[in-house]
């Protein structure tokens, strides 16, 4: 199966920005609707959020949003309707809440869950986004090839959460909210992908998901990561992976990365699910060619952190150690403690991460769970990749992904 490369499918300068969620605007087919939202100054402003937030899309890059479970001419049902939903964290930020997709008869029986649909979801899905993940992780291979200054580690991840809506000044959501929900009136809202899961979510992964998929504990980890600010690097931020040593309590470093690049994002509403989904493909560099001088710089910064689980984020400077030199600032902390389940096929994380901006002083606590599908990396990574095998393990690992992680059983609010 031959398929378009990516620089013919989309013509895209290299020097333009690069592109943001719902920049392109392609169409699927039945019952997989797609659709682009927001002014051209709304996504000016998206653009400067994403540069600040250090979300670096790469120069030939895609991002989407999709709805699985229309009707038969591509129409929200009825039944589907828009209604707010209380996030603190969110609220905080927006002063409003936020709304969210809900299909009215959930929960209800006998209420035919699905849609008017002729071939599984997840076969939807896999057949409508396989051209692109092709296509776009040439580019990724591209780059591997290419780079001889850092390492380059490719990942297909899906991620859980619900995606929200919001609108500004100039959009009233309450109008939309009342009325029939149609394509148009959700283009006029910003989306927002959110993945802070329930711990009834987790707990459910946990004791019932796992046992049944197949997949081995792994790990489990407790770590810090440092964001560093690099002025030679303005568009990326530098992440320092550190664990504590046990006798010292200090922190100590075992991986240098700079920030996630993304190459491929699909955000799919599932009307029949409590639970959305996203897929995205993204390379993260490691960084394996530091000069002494920039090691001593990051070590200096790293070795003056104090533990303290008494402030966000679990960590601290004294006052004026934050920086090394005019280079290198602390912008952010996580502390993260995960574990990992993985088999042949994908490597499930369940995380939970205590968060601070040092840049707007904000903080957050979440649980995450994500599934890297690392067997379907491995076929994308042969020198000749075969497509029918692709088509079939992406099936399988999205049917894997409606069967249990998405299940109208693990309420979301």
């Amino acid at each position: 199966m031959a398929y378009i490369p990516p620089h013919k499918r989309h013509l895209t300068d290299a020097s333009t920005p690069s592109p943001t969620p719902d920049f392109l605007v392609p169409q699927f087919s039945k019952n997989l609707n797609l659709s682009s939202s927001g002014s051209n100054v709304d996504r000016r402003k998206e653009k400067r959020a994403l540069k600040e937030g250090k979300i670096v899309y790469a120069n030939h890059s895609l991002s989407r949003w999709c709805v699985v479970g229309l009707t038969d001419d591509n129409q929200f049902p009825a039944y589907v309707g828009l209604e707010p939903t209380s996030l603190g964290s969110i609220e905080r930020k927006t002063g409003e809440k936020p709304l969210t997709l809900v299909d009215s008869r959930r929960g209800k029986e006998n209420s035919d869950a699905g849609g008017n649909i002729s071939k599984s979801p997840w076969v939807y899905v896999a057949e409508n986004v396989q051209q692109d993940l092709l296509s776009y992780f040439e580019n990724v291979r591209n780059e591997m090839e290419v780079n001889n200054v850092e390492e380059v580690k490719p990942s297909l991840t899906a991620k859980f959460g619900k995606i929200l809506f919001h609108g500004d000044s100039s959009v009233g959501t309450e109008s939309i909210r009342k009325n029939l929900v149609t394509e148009v009136k959700l283009r006029q809202l910003k989306r927002q992908f959110y993945t802070n899961v329930p711990s009834s979510y987790v707990k459910n992964i946990i004791d019932g998901v796992v046992p049944k998929i197949g997949v081995n504990f792994e790990e489990e980890k407790e770590l810090y990561q440092i964001k560093l600010s690099d002025i030679t690097r303005p568009d990326s931020t530098i992440s320092c992976k550190c664990t504590v040593t046990q006798d010292e309590k200090k922190l100590k470093l075992y991986k240098i990365e700079l920030n996630q690049v993304r190459h491929l994002v699909i955000d799919i509403s599932c009307l029949d699910k409590n639970l959305d989904l996203r897929l995205m493909l993204s390379t993260k560099r490691i960084l394996t060619s530091l000069t002494d001088d920039e090691k001593q710089s990051i070590s200096n910064l790293i070795s003056s952190a104090i533990l303290d689980p008494d402030v966000k984020g679990g960590l601290r400077w004294p006052f004026g150690k934050e920086s090394s030199g005019d280079r290198y600032s602390v912008i952010g902390v996580w502390h993260i403690k995960a574990k990992a389940y993985t088999n042949s096929s994908v490597r499930l994380r369940v995380r939970d991460a205590d968060r601070f901006d040092f840049r707007t002083s904000a903080g957050e606590v979440a649980r995450e769970i994500t599934l890297k599908m690392t067997g379907l990396v491995s076929q994308l990574r042969e020198q000749k990749v075969e497509v029918e095998s692709v088509s079939d393990q992406l099936k399988d690992t999205l049917k894997l992904v409606w069967d249990h992680f998405l299940s109208s059983a693990c309420s979301f609010t």
